[in-house]
């Protein structure tokens, strides 16, 4: 299986702390059999300001560990950015990094809203050869609350990625029926660990399977896995027409 969203590079953000937590986290992933990863350490302006060479250089020297101890996993170079204005300006100067180096770019909104000018943003960046990736969107307190926008932004040509921690229960029951919810309603594309640490946000990505193939049948865990194989070879992926999925009661953050 591919990982598309994992938090594994050491030192970097709030992902891995140091070498030795990378390569536990990468044994987990090998159990849960994950077999490539692609790095997205967070890129936020004023926050965690990762460039690209610091990123594939991580990458290059977690991969050596990998190999030295006989681990098998490959880890691909990434990043998770929040979306901000400079963001087209940044991919297309070479300062940020696309899922794989692909034409994929993972996109994270602020956890309480979609900002305003999301929706120009993602047309921009579509018109310049991008294809952005929801990260997370479960998780989005205006998108729980109103899930139309991120229906809007999937029909004009977005994807989407859900928690597998989300889909297995690991962040409360609500989390877990809205993240199916979603699947059923063809908004997601994608799933992804977002793993950050074998603790709080591990990969739980064989409870997830074996939630999906109970509630939704075997046909969305072949998609999100062919799906990440199109990604790597930056082939166009598998999306089915969307469907508006209902809006639910406010929820609190989870």
């Amino acid at each position: 299986m591919i990982d598309i969203h994992c938090h594994i590079l050491p030192s970097i953000d709030d992902g891995a702390a140091d070498d030795s937590e990378s390569l536990e986290m990468a044994r987990e992933a090998v159990r849960q059999g994950i077999n490539t990863i692609i790095a997205t350490p967070h890129h936020t302006k004023g926050r965690y300001d990762t460039d690209r060479n610091t990123v594939r250089e991580a990458v290059r020297r977690l991969n050596k560990r990998l190999n030295n101890e006989g681990i098998a996993l490959t880890v691909l170079p990434g990043q998770e950015i929040r979306i901000g204005g400079e963001m087209l300006r940044d991919l297309q100067r070479g300062a940020l990094v696309p899922l794989h180096e692909t034409k994929y770019v993972l996109a994270e909104f602020p956890a309480d809203h979609v900002p305003a000018y999301a929706e120009r943003l993602f047309y921009e960046l579509q018109l310049n050869g991008y294809v952005p990736v929801i990260a997370h969107p479960e998780r989005n307190k205006e998108i729980r609350e109103n899930p139309s926008v991120l229906y809007s932004l999937v029909k004009k040509g977005a994807a989407a990625q859900v928690t597998a921690g989300c889909v297995a229960g690991a962040f409360g029951r609500k989390a877990k029926s809205f993240s199916l919810q979603l699947i059923e309603s063809n908004l997601i594309h994608f799933m992804a660990s977002d793993a950050h640490n074998l603790g709080t946000r591990n990969f739980c990505y064989q409870e997830a399977l074996g939630v999906l193939e109970k509630e939704a049948g075997t046909e969305p865990i072949y998609m999100f896995a062919e799906n990440a194989a199109l990604l790597l070879q930056n082939k166009a992926i598998y999306k089915e027409p969307p469907l508006p999925a209902a809006r639910r009661k406010r929820w609190g953050l989870f």
